[in-house]
């Protein structure tokens, strides 16, 4: 499918950016062609590609780029008096393989020769892992100091290691600079449509896994906003085909000294201290700030900044309970507890918390 910037309207068969800056997205959405889920022929043993009717890739399934992903568990937690997603349990230990499957696709449909990414770990050990898949060479730029059980999942799938110095954003720079000098196609988690694409699959998946019933919230962890924009444009779509009728209050989870989008809606001294705790989500200008802007404004959702104490404390609460996750993805739960605290999710409401990446990655 062609892609469009939704801010100037030009039109591309393939480009990692639109002309004017802006990130683009598929022209169009696809919708089901049936008017309701029970008319639908939905079978979990597709994994996400169950929902291949609201995908704008993978048409052909000899094209789709898979390792059987999709569909992880929706657990109830009674501690939290909430339902967790695991999406720790995917093939590389992460939800960034919902968007990996449907990118390497899109990368395999366009006829791309190599693939190049840059990732604090999660993205880069999917896009490496699928890339392999796809029997397709990739180059994943990382920082300098990120965690050495990232970079060997990286490197066992056969992928190029780039250790870049300097900040998460040198690290963006490094490898936009790798792509305009090259012939390498970029495989973005920040800023390919085909990835969001991929992350809406959450939002089919837990519609589904509830019979179709929409949760009054969803909180997940906030950097480039990959998952919290796949939700929302997963309900979106949900609700546009008519199979829903409602979307959740989408609630996003940022690091204290890294939240761009807290301090936007709350002010700079909302946002105070520092987090290195939650390395995963440490982005200070993500790329499609503007549309998660748009995305809390439509569901009446919110952003705020956790501190490194909270989070640690929380992730402590997740692994006694028996919950193995690497420490970025308890910004969540630890947001879910102030958003109570703050009145912005009542006591009777009824909230998904994705658990985003897996603790055996260190």
């Amino acid at each position: 499918m062609d892609l469009a910037c939704p801010e100037c309207g030009r039109t591309y068969a393939d480009r990692w950016r639109c002309e004017c800056g802006e990130p683009l997205t598929f022209a169009d959405q696809p919708l089901p062609s049936v008017d309701s889920p029970e008319k639908a022929p939905l079978d979990p043993r597709d994994g996400l590609w169950a929902f291949e009717e609201f995908l704008p890739v993978g048409a052909k399934s000899e094209d789709r780029v898979t390792l059987g992903e999709g569909y992880t568990p929706l657990v109830e937690a009674p501690d939290w008096d909430v339902t967790f997603k695991l999406e720790y349990v995917f093939p590389t230990g992460s939800f960034k393989d919902r968007g990996a499957t449907t990118t390497l696709t899109r990368a395999k449909e366009v006829g791309a020769d190599r693939v190049v990414e840059d990732s604090s770990g999660n993205a880069g050990a999917a896009i490496a892992t699928y890339a392999a898949r796809a029997d397709l060479p990739a180059e994943i730029y990382v920082p300098a100091g990120v965690k050495e059980s990232k970079v060997k999942a990286i490197r066992r799938a056969g992928a190029a290691v780039t250790r870049v110095e300097g900040t998460r954003q040198d690290v963006t720079d490094a490898c936009i600079d790798a792509v305009k000098d090259g012939d390498a196609w970029y495989a973005s988690h920040a800023w390919n449509p085909a990835f969001f694409a991929g992350t809406a699959t959450f939002a089919y998946e837990v519609a589904h896994q509830r019979d179709w019933s929409v949760p009054d919230a969803v909180v997940t962890p906030l950097g480039h906003g990959t998952l919290f924009l796949g939700a929302y444009y997963g309900f979106r779509a949900l609700r546009d085909a008519g199979w829903t009728d409602r979307m959740p209050k989408l609630l996003g989870a940022q690091a204290a000294g890294y939240a761009p989008i807290a301090a936007e809606l709350h002010g700079e001294s909302a946002v105070e201290g520092h987090n290195d705790i939650a390395d995963g989500i440490q982005i200070q200008e993500p790329v499609q700030r503007h549309h998660i802007l748009d995305a809390i404004e439509e569901t009446d959702g919110d952003a705020i900044a956790l501190s490194e104490r909270t989070v640690a404390t929380e992730l402590e609460r997740l692994h006694a309970a028996g919950f193995y996750t690497e420490s970025t993805c308890a910004v969540a739960p630890a947001a879910l507890r102030a958003y109570r605290d703050r009145g912005v999710i009542e006591p009777t409401d009824d909230v998904v918390v994705p658990l985003t990446g897996s603790g055996l990655k260190g």
